[in-house]
């Protein structure tokens, strides 16, 4: 199930540590990337908050997490994203696409605030 786009790399960030970019241009509603997740249960949810993958997991249903394999938890955040995600519950995968037009060169970006509300508290300062 997992696939993406060949074009996609990983690379330093402006941002913060590495991110996902493109050496080939992405047009709006392309799929990216479609990522596999390992599902981890409600009981392990506060022991990830004691390790490095704090910054890497999702949230998902029945308030469990889960960590995106292949780019998907290495996808920087941005107040102003150039994709979106979306969580497939039943294939236990994520997808990403693309919402405006990115250009080769360009860091992928998504919102992690709750539907794009940038009242959301983060748990790190947001650099744009």
């Amino acid at each position: 199930m997992s696939m993406h786009i060949p074009s996609l790399y990983i690379a330093p960030s402006p941002k913060a540590g590495r991110g996902v970019f493109t050496s080939a241009p992405i047009e709006p509603d392309d799929v990216i990337e479609i990522c596999p997740v390992i599902i981890l249960p409600e009981k392990d949810v506060p022991l990830i908050h004691q390790t490095y993958l704090h910054d890497y997991y999702f949230l998902w249903e029945n308030k469990q997490c889960a960590i995106a394999l292949g780019y998907g938890s290495l996808y920087n955040h941005s107040p102003f994203p150039n994709a979106e995600y979306y969580m497939d519950y039943d294939n236990q995968a994520i997808s990403v696409y693309c919402i405006r037009p990115i250009q080769p060169g360009e860091e992928i970006t998504i919102s992690y605030t709750d539907e794009g509300d940038e009242r959301t508290k983060l748990w790190f300062d947001v650099q744009e």
